[in-house]
């Protein structure tokens, strides 16, 4: 191990421990300012960022990266209007620091009550996708936290781009620097080191494939707010409107293959699927999806192949989907609950008291009615962007925008109260 590099990280740790502290002081309208003038520099700067994202995605083609990936990596004009729009999103929330709720009086004559604080200093390590730079610096000044990112090697002058950008923003609303600083070493080992740094990182937020969020799982002395896998079910019931049901299920697919809420199984109520799968595998088939499906499925569909039990629990972020015919709600939640991985789920049904039922009974982080599963996002969910989506329980669950990245600590107030016991 470099000694070098782990001095490097020191480093960055401790200047961002000391803008934390600046940060999460500021006041709403500081933090505003940063984030306008974020806006504004990623406006100026569009040649420049795509020139870099050009240089990135040349590199990825050269190097015979899957076009998954390629395409995640991808910035043109709407994408920089996208960051844009998220950041002035991020703006435009009601700032969460200081608020206080609960407050009440207690027989003692204190008052007590709860203050929603920054968690402190943030370490973002993801793949790909560069515009994640600008949503995770936004959100952590919003928040009044400091960020350190480790974008992926394949996105680094894209990163550079964008994170020049922000710091110009800070600098122009007086912030410092440091509060939101990008690693200049696409070193592997760098990776290593972050994970040490449990003196000054608070939380650490992986965001790609499940090898990266599996390895910081494991190695982390820092606690992580992740998700592993995004396999997302769309559950069709017997009192479903078909055409509705067709066109969630149709979208949930295709709007986005490589994204973590994209549609990986389809479940059909055994009595409807005569009537839904043939016209909507004749759309998938169209759009290139490859279909694998139960005995049942495939009785009445052509199925490039059977399903298996490692269907079931695939996350394929491409062109293909497993399709299972079901008896009926029951059997369709024991299978989401078995095999789905706690993302996102959503039911198509007439019956109120099934989607209840549902949305009751189903354990994932967003679970949903009469909806496709691409809406579940930050941007989509109203939180103006999102540093990555959490399948566990604790500290935050689902899109983690805003208040995910806050605590909450106790705030009492007395006049003069002692405690006699």
């Amino acid at each position: 191990m470099s000694q070098d590099l782990s001095v490097y990280m020191q480093g960055l740790g401790r200047e961002a421990r000391k803008a934390s502290r600046v940060v999460a002081a500021a006041p709403t309208q500081m933090k505003s300012a940063a984030l306008q003038g974020i806006a504004a520099a990623t406006d100026q700067a569009r040649e420049a960022i795509k020139a870099a994202n050009e240089q990135d995605i040349s590199a990825a083609e050269a190097n015979r990266i899957d076009q998954p990936l390629i395409d995640r990596l991808h910035l043109d004009d709407a994408g920089i209007d996208r960051m844009i729009e998220g950041v002035l999103q991020v703006d435009a929330l009601k700032d969460p620091v200081g608020e206080v709720s609960d407050l009440a009086f207690q027989p003692s004559g204190i008052q007590v009550g709860k203050m929603r604080v920054p968690l402190g200093v943030i370490a973002m390590i993801y793949e790909s996708r560069p515009n994640v730079t600008v949503d995770a610096a936004s959100l952590a000044v919003k928040s009044g936290n400091a960020c350190i990112l480790r974008g992926g090697s394949e996105a680094f002058a894209s990163n550079q781009a964008i994170g020049a950008c922000v710091k110009q923003g800070l600098v122009a609303a007086g912030l410092p620097e440091a509060t939101v600083q990008l690693l200049n070493t696409t070193d592997r080992a760098a990776v290593g080191e972050m994970l040490k740094l449990d003196e000054f990182i608070d939380v650490i937020v992986p965001r790609g494939g499940k090898g990266l969020i599996e390895r910081i799982s494991r190695e982390s002395m820092i606690p992580v707010i992740k998700h592993l896998d995004g396999v997302c079910h769309v559950y069709v019931d017997d009192c479903a409107d078909l055409e509705m049901a067709a066109n969630i299920a149709f979208n949930s697919k295709t709007e986005k293959y490589a994204v973590c809420n994209a549609l990986e199984t389809l479940l059909v109520h055994e009595a409807v699927a005569p009537q839904l799968l043939p016209g909507l595998a004749d759309r998938y088939i169209q759009a290139g999806v490859e279909l694998r499906g139960c005995e049942g499925t495939q009785a009445l569909i052509d199925c490039t192949q059977a399903a298996n039990e490692d269907d079931w629990f695939a996350e394929y972020l491409g062109p293909t989907l497993a399709v299972k015919m079901v008896q009926g709600l029951d059997a369709a939640i024991e299978h989401i609950n078995r095999y789905g991985s706690q993302h996102t789920d959503a039911i198509v049904t007439g019956d109120y008291q099934r989607a209840r039922r549902f949305v009751s009974e189903v354990d994932s982080a967003s679970v949903m009615v009469n909806t496709s599963t691409q809406f579940a996002d930050g941007f989509e969910y109203g939180l103006g962007a999102e540093v990555g989506i959490s399948t566990d329980k604790i500290h935050a669950r689902g899109p983690v925008g805003l208040e995910g990245l806050t605590s909450q600590k106790y705030v009492v107030y007395g006049d003069g109260e002692i405690r006699h016991r």
